[in-house]
């Protein structure tokens, strides 16, 4: 029992508590105090006790306290195991942080609008999906509570669509950590001319997905397959080798298999159509032909325009397609080699829109120019609204156009890594392309974060590290580095020279020889010194090339061995060694050994069946 009654000769029956009750406190419960309220004059012991016990939230601290064995009035902080709390959300390699939506530039000026329904097209794929499937993403599935209000609001203008994202999201500030903005560039849906049928002006076969290619996780049944991981090439039943690169595709890899859509002019056409990653092929009879990306080969993509600034054929900021393009035009013979230095390539497959159309992102939803982008999709979500602020070459290629808009991810590219990396989608057509074409330029990114993912709230419940070390424990335990190597002084050169050229006495000679010697004296060489009159006027005077100053001789790693002056020994006569017959050696047998049965004991009475 925690609570015990006893009686002293002066003042009566006492109240003893032990000294883990008062620690846990569990003498106060209610069966203890009505025990010791029957003793009559310790009746409001319970009460005053009650008081002087420490609160529950001061439970924790004084559990992770402990006396200082010299000094039992000094406690030390011994940490322990904090439970396992849900951080607010995380980004590989990101920083963000929260702000107000009156400190976002262009926020009020924008048209919201046009973002509003875009972002009402990519929650119909949202809300279709009935299975809670876990998302590893940060934002997982947040997005579908600002999903179902927005299909169910009645929004007609731009002041009605700002009010209804600052009800429903809150803005984060978000780029690479260590970096304050983040980085934009263009792309556009091509438009070229094309055939169904190969002719002397239409070469180029545009590939649809081979049969034989393969993508590990995915089946050869899917719809599409994803721009990034292993990807080979089936030969036989079993053996799988990495798929066939672009020069090996060009030069007729693949070719004769029936898998051709369309033909194009030129190698060009086919590779900026791999890059966008959709195009809108024009044939001779009038008609359109859309298609779209659908597969890869596995091989990672290699910009042409970055091995062209390495090269020195083009400056940075010159860089754009179209210089790509007259750069090709103009050397045939250096835009082959340049093409297979990217060794990526793409293939296609035929989707049924009409001119009226947009391209479909990676979503499986229709672009939106101007308002739809592409992301890093192993870290953003589809969907997830971006507040993009810049200076952008809208106008022409030297203007610096501010750039305000509310945008929202629905595709992606190989290309775009990164949290504050996004691809713009001007639209189809050749204005289109001029002016994705020179898109390269930073710009400042705020994502838009669902209020039930609520950083700032979720961030008030994070568990605290551990408070720091005593000076005692910090003696006791020095945090100390490796020491940094200090560069070699001009003055001591000699010195320096000196200390590099002895050996280390700390290594064993054991593994310079490995073979034993026979036992003897050794004495060590000595270390020729140079004479101070010859170091003397080098120190006195910086050394030229005339002088010259000497240094001491290097002492070897294993002195060799000296034998002392003893008398002569005898050599041992060396026996003729006489040859045996090797016999041939009797095969081993391998005598199998079993165990017997233990002998059961005899007993008089036997059942029938025995």
């Amino acid at each position: 029992m925690p609570i015990r009654s006893a009686t002293s000769p002066t003042s009566g029956p006492l109240l003893a508590i032990s000294p883990r009750a008062i620690r846990t406190g569990s003498w106060l419960a209610p069966a203890a105090c009505s025990n010791a309220a029957r003793l009559g004059r310790l009746a409001a012991l319970c009460v005053i006790a009650a008081a002087l016990i420490p609160a529950p939230a001061d439970a924790r601290a004084r559990r992770h306290t402990k006396h200082v064995k010299n000094d039992p009035a000094q406690f030390v902080y011994v940490p322990r195991h904090n439970p396992p709390r849900e951080w607010p959300f995380e980004f590989t390699g990101s920083q963000y942080e929260p702000v107000a939506w009156a400190s976002i530039a262009g926020w009020n000026e924008d048209d919201h609008f046009p973002a509003f329904q875009a972002f009402r097209t990519s929650c119909k794929p949202i809300v279709a999906q009935r299975k809670s499937v876990p998302d590893s993403k940060a934002l997982g599935t947040t997005l579908r509570d600002p999903c179902r209000a927005a299909r169910s609001a009645d929004i007609s203008d731009g002041a009605k669509a700002r009010t209804f994202f600052e009800e429903h999201f809150l803005p984060l500030r978000i780029s690479r950590l260590g970096e304050p903005e983040g980085f934009v560039t263009g792309y556009y849906e091509p438009v070229i001319d094309g055939s169904r049928t190969k002719t002397d002006v239409y070469t180029v076969p545009v590939y649809r997905r081979p049969s034989n290619l393969f993508v590990r996780g995915y089946s050869q049944s899917s719809a599409s397959m994803p721009n990034g991981g292993d990807v080979f090439r089936k030969i036989g039943r079993r053996k799988l080798v990495p798929y066939y690169d672009r020069g090996q595709i060009e030069d007729g890899a693949i070719a004769g298999r029936g898998l051709e859509i369309v033909w194009l002019k030129s190698q060009t056409d086919l590779l900026f159509t791999q890059i966008q990653g959709s195009a809108r092929v024009r044939l001779e009879d009038g008609g359109t032909v859309r298609i779209n990306y659908d597969a890869h080969n596995g091989y990672r993509y290699t910009p042409v325009g970055r091995v062209l600034i390495d090269r020195g054929i083009i400056p940075r900021e010159q860089m754009s397609m179209q210089r790509i393009r007259q750069y090709m035009d103009e050397n045939p013979d250096a835009a082959s080699e340049l093409r297979r230095q990217n060794r990526s390539y793409v293939f296609f497959r035929e989707v049924q829109l009409s001119d009226k159309d947009e391209a479909v992102g990676a979503q499986g939803v229709p672009l939106t120019p101007g308002r739809s982008i592409a992301v890093d999709k192993s870290l953003h979500v589809y969907g997830t609204p971006f507040f993009i602020e810049g200076d952008l070459p809208v106008d022409s290629d030297t203007a610096k156009t501010p750039f305000r808009r509310l945008m929202v991810a629905q595709d992606t590219g190989s290309a775009i890594i990164g949290p504050a990396r996004a691809d713009l989608y001007f639209g189809a057509g050749a204005e289109a392309g001029r002016v994705a074409g020179r898109m390269r330029h930073p710009a400042r990114f705020v994502m838009l974060v669902p209020k039930s993912l609520d950083p700032s709230a979720r961030g008030h419940h994070m568990p605290l590290p551990d408070i720091r070390p005593s000076e005692r424990i910090a003696k006791l335990f020095p945090q100390t580095g490796p020491k940094p190597v200090e560069a070699p002084n001009v003055e001591n050169s000699a010195t320096d020279n000196k200390a590099a050229a002895k050996p280390d006495a700390s290594r064993s000679d054991t593994s310079v020889t490995s073979k034993p010697v026979a036992p003897a004296v050794t004495t060590p060489l000595p270390v020729a010194k140079p004479a101070a009159a010859a170091i003397a006027p080098a120190l006195a005077s910086p050394p030229s090339a005339a002088t010259t100053v000497p240094l001491p001789e290097a002492r070897p790693a294993v002195a060799p061995q000296v034998a002392a002056e003893t008398k002569p020994q005898k050599k041992p006569e060396v026996k003729p060694e006489v040859k045996r017959e090797v016999k041939p050696k009797r095969a081993k047998v391998r005598h199998r050994g079993y165990r017997r049965a233990a002998k059961q004991p005899q007993s008089l009475f036997r059942f029938p069946w025995q």
